[in-house]
């Protein structure tokens, strides 16, 4: 595929080297699962502390597929060697600041830009990295394979999510993102790592077809007895798949060339 481009300021700038690297090599089993939807199901919303907490057997961890309600839901597992917590905790928060150039190394061939709505809270030295992206929005353009499309992802803290933040800080959840995008189709995501051999297991779920309401709750976003089509949970499924395993082999890099900026 061919690279979103680059202006000659983002050439100048120090990680531009990533950029010009070809992107990582995905997982030929997870690569097997695109053209099949899982036959399990994905983890219910009103579960999703089960799926914090790693008690979440008997649902699908890797692969796509569709839920009873109608919604739809991505699950992915990425194993990340050398990377640190600490790492992801700063990569949220930053690669949604500064240049374009950030989100661009992450997937050059799909990502063009990701711009937080409130720069002066991210960069702010006395905000834990961990907070970085509460209650922040980024604005987004990328291409989960129907195109280049709009997306606003609302991020939130993670008891107003629904989560148990006594979770958090355990052995199979060190620290987490989650949020609400609003797009074509709305949807819930959270990324969750935790330790794992030399490095951190990544843990994502998206749960597509859910929105937010003006009363903070988080419900189904489509009418009983529609459905959420398949082909855009297998489209975010390819997306993540790709653009995970790429940050994976760039991060302990990245971190470390930029981890004294915001």
């Amino acid at each position: 595929m061919k690279k979103v481009g680059v202006t000659k300021e983002e050439k100048q700038l120090s990680y531009y080297h990533f950029y010009e690297r070809e992107l990582a090599p995905i997982d030929p089993e997870k690569l097997a699962f695109v053209d099949q939807p899982s036959t399990l199901p994905g983890v219910p919303f009103d579960q999703k502390n089960r799926y914090l907490k790693g008690d979440d057997e008997g649902y699908c961890a890797i692969g796509y597929g569709q839920n009873e309600d109608g919604t739809a839901f991505v699950a992915n597992r990425t194993y990340m060697p050398h990377v640190k917590g600490e790492m992801l905790d700063w990569w949220f928060g930053w690669h949604s600041v500064g240049s374009d150039l950030r989100y661009k190394i992450w997937d050059n061939e799909d990502h063009y830009f990701a711009r937080a709505n409130n720069c002066r809270y991210v960069c702010d030295p006395h905000v834990p990295l961990r907070e970085k992206t509460w209650g922040v929005s980024h604005y987004i353009l990328e291409d989960v394979g129907n195109g280049p499309d709009f997306l606003k992802l609302n991020f939130l803290r993670p008891r107003d999510f629904g989560y148990d933040e006594g979770i958090i800080g355990t052995d199979q959840c060190e620290s987490m993102v989650c949020a609400i995008g609003e797009g074509k189709v709305a949807a819930a995501m959270t990324h969750k790592w935790y330790p794992y051999k030399d490095g951190v297991m990544f843990v994502s779920h998206f749960w597509i077809g859910m929105h937010k309401n003006e009363d903070g709750t988080i419900t189904k976003a489509i009418p009983d007895g529609a459905k959420v089509p398949v082909f855009l949970a297998k489209g975010l499924y390819s997306h993540n798949i790709k653009e995970f395993a790429n940050l994976a082999s760039i991060l302990p890099e990245v971190y470390e060339e930029n981890k004294g900026e915001f």
